[in-house]
């Protein structure tokens, strides 16, 4: 229900195009790693893996389930809180395990949090936290690097900013671009491994900045406009 929600809204807002380094949809239990930079690109991220024909199983912070009629979507989608700073923060991975495990695909958030910045700018992916390492050596499961560009265009700054940015969004329609790189399996150690997503989501995440801009012309991928 949240990846069609998403996919129906997004358009609206605005131009979504999404590339692919491979053909056809996401694999069976992969993990799909994102860079977080607004409140609004998790709509952004769902709608282009729905375009793919994937609907993820999401990882997000436990404060959302409260939030009216979304924790009720978030609850009946299966998706997965996160409790950050807590001793049951570790469950949420036992959760996403089980997930890739029953062939779910899993949409998390290398960085675990938003940057503070509040211009709109795009910037490169924050350092990655563990937990994308952790839960790919626990479950053996490819990793799927995405990159996206221009959802701090729908929301970014204080809330008044983030509302008013959502309220215009449909006259402003701002482009927005979704890349995928290439799965990968994450090989070492933890820090190595998370360093090596990192990089791979920091690839993607210019790809998409590449593509919003204009400033990258030849084929990357299939792509998908809106």
């Amino acid at each position: 229900m949240l990846s069609r929600i998403a996919s129906a809204l997004v358009p609206a807002l605005g131009r979504l195009s999404v590339t692919s380094e491979t053909a056809g949809p996401i694999a069976p239990g992969s993990i799909v790693a994102a860079n977080h930079s607004s409140l609004a690109d998790p709509a952004v991220v769902l709608a282009a893996l729905h375009r793919l024909g994937t609907e993820p199983v999401v990882m997000a912070t436990a404060g959302l389930w409260r939030t009216p009629v979304l924790g009720t979507v978030l609850r009946s989608g299966g998706h997965i809180p996160v409790h950050r700073g807590t001793t049951r923060a570790a469950t949420a991975l036992d959760a996403a395990a089980t997930a890739l495990a029953a062939g779910r695909v899993v949409l998390i958030y290398g960085e675990g949090g938003l940057p503070k910045r509040r211009d709109s700018r795009d910037t490169r992916p924050a350092a990655f936290r563990t937990g994308l390492a952790r839960l790919a050596a626990a479950s053996g499961a490819p990793v799927v690097p995405l990159g996206q560009c221009g959802a701090r265009r729908l929301s970014s700054g204080n809330a008044a900013k983030q509302l008013a940015g959502l309220a215009t969004a449909p006259l402003r329609r701002p482009a927005l671009h979704v890349h995928l790189g290439a799965p990968l399996h994450l090989d070492g150690d933890v820090t190595e491994a998370t360093a090596t997503a990192h990089r791979a989501v920091t690839a993607a995440w210019r790809t998409a900045e590449q593509r919003l801009h204009g400033d990258d012309t030849r084929p990357a991928g299939a792509a998908r406009p809106a």
